[in-house]
């Protein structure tokens, strides 16, 4: 373009390249913090259903492969709410959501 410096063009790009306003990242940084929280907070939750029905249905006369679905589930949900803590929630909401399908696996065999 052979326009002068002072086009419309120019003022759209120094208006996208400025930051983002630093009431946008404390915004940013307290959901980021609210997610680690709710995966941490979910991961634990689930450990502990997973390791209370595992528990119970070893006592129980379900096959074994039962209480091994629910103690398989709860260990990937325990290491979803590890990693979810430090960060990485997306990683997290996947291994919970394969822990709890593991877990239903196991209902399934009873």
């Amino acid at each position: 373009m052979n326009g002068p410096v002072d086009s419309e063009t120019a003022d759209i790009a120094e208006t996208t390249e400025e930051d983002p306003a630093p009431e946008d990242a404390q915004e940013t940084a307290a959901e980021a913090r609210r997610a680690r929280w709710t995966a941490t907070g979910t991961g634990a939750l689930l450990t502990l259903a997973g390791t209370a029905a595992a528990l119970l249905r070893l006592t129980g006369t379900a096959p074994a492969l039962v209480p091994a679905a629910y103690a398989l589930g709860a260990a990937v949900c325990a290491a979803a709410a590890l990693i979810g803590s430090r960060g990485h929630t997306r990683r997290a909401l996947w291994m919970l959501i394969g822990g709890v399908m593991i877990m239903a696996l196991g209902d399934q065999f009873d």
